[in-house]
This record gives structure tokens, C-alpha cells and sequence, in this order.
């Protein structure tokens, strides 16, 4: 009598079988945790398919890199939509349709969205933050934890809610904090965190949201 359950025939593991989720992932500056993830969207067993790299700046690095990764990419500019950020969101949102995005990875973006665009992504959209929230939400993380005194800093992969860096955390990392750090050191050791935890998480966070 044969299992309830078969593996696919297809030789893969049974995760490799299932139709892989088409994230796109918007960037704004060099997109080195947006290399990280296209790496990790290699391995045949990965849920999840880099299909189109967003950048609100045409000369993020980020964009030629992915590019170069053999990546889509597209620059859709913030500055000709003035303070109009929902016109700019629904340009985003038109480009991420038109590729089939299912869902959405923040990877240094510095615009904060509307509630438009949050509701479109809702249980959809997550980012990562350079520190161990709900600790130093916001900009210089890095700064505030040294400035606090901490021993350990790191960071989080949380859900994006319409609170900056509010959202239900997903996975954290910690480094330590060292004797003589400035914010440069400190940055850079959390970064090749980053780039081990985000996609992991990234793996989790589809798997969630393919459950929903």
C-alpha cells in the first residue's frame, strides 16, 4: 500500500518540489543582505525565487550587483513624485505585479511607506534592522547601543507594520559588543550576521506566509 503522502517524482527533496515564492526586494544603497539572499535563493531547496530588485535610488549599487547576479532590476526614482510618496508606492507596486511578486524583502530601504502600501503587503512584507529589537528602532541603531552602554547588539528580521521596526520579530542575531568599538566596528560585525540571518528568515517568513 503506498505512503498517504508521496514524494514528487522528481528526484528533489519534497521542499524543492513546491512552487518557490517570487519575493522582490527593495533596496537603496549598496544591497549587500539583497546579494546575501539572491545567493541563498540559488540552492535548489530554497522556498523562495529573487524575481525583481527595486531601488527608490537609480544609483544604488545594489542595483548593477543584482544585475550582475542575473537579477531583473528597476530603479523607479522618489524625487519626481515630490512629497507624494503614495504616487511612488503605486509605481512600486505596479512593478512588482507586473513581475509576480508574492512577497516583499526590505533590504536597506530608507523610505518609510504609506499605510497604502503596508496594507497591500500585509503579512507579505518583512525587513531587517540592525539591532536586537524592540531595542534602537529607527536610524543609527549602532550609535544608540553604544551610547546605552549595552554588552550585546545584533539584529532583527521583523514583519513590517505601519510602526517603524514594530513589527513581530521573526529571528534575531547577537554579537557582542567589544571593548573599544565605534560605530563602524560594531556595524560591520553585525553586518556579516545579517547576511547569515536574513535568509533564514526570509526561508521561514514565506513558509508562514504560504500557510496564510
Amino acid at each position: 500500500m503506498p505512503e498517504p503522502f508521496e514524494s514528487p517524482p522528481t528526484g528533489l527533496p519534497a521542499e524543492a518540489a513546491r512552487p518557490r515564492r517570487r519575493v522582490g526586494v527593495l533596496i537603496s544603497g549598496s544591497g549587500s543582505n539583497c546579494m546575501a539572499l539572491i545567493a541563498a535563493a540559488r540552492a535548489a531547496d530554497y522556498p523562495a525565487e529573487i524575481a525583481l530588485v527595486v531601488s527608490n535610488r537609480p544609483d544604488a549599487p545594489g542595483l548593477a550587483k543584482a544585475a550582475a547576479a542575473g537579477v531583473a532590476t528597476l530603479a523607479i526614482d522618489h524625487k519626481p513624485f515630490g512629497k507624494d510618496r503614495e504616487a511612488h508606492e503605486r509605481a512600486i507596486q505596479a512593478a512588482l505585479e507586473a513581475a509576480g511578486v508574492q512577497f516583499v524583502a526590505l533590504a536597506g530601504y530608507m523610505r518609510v511607506f504609506t499605510p497604502w502600501f503596508i496594507g497591500k503587503w500585509s503579512g507579505r512584507m518583512i525587513n531587517i534592522h540592525p539591532s536586537l529589537l524592540p531595542a534602537f528602532p529607527g536610524l543609527h541603531p549602532h550609535q544608540q547601543a553604544l551610547d546605552a552602554g549595552v554588552t550585546e547588539a545584533g539584529c532583527s528580521v521583523h514583519w513590517v507594520t505601519e510602526g517603524v521596526d514594530q513589527g513581530a520579530v521573526i529571528g534575531r542575531a547577537v554579537v557582542p559588543v567589544l571593548p573599544g568599538d565605534d560605530e563602524a566596528s560594531l556595524a560591520a560585525r553585525v553586518l556579516a550576521e545579517e547576511h547569515r540571518l536574513y535568509p533564514a528568515c526570509l526561508a521561514k517568513a514565506v513558509k508562514t506566509s504560504s500557510a496564510r
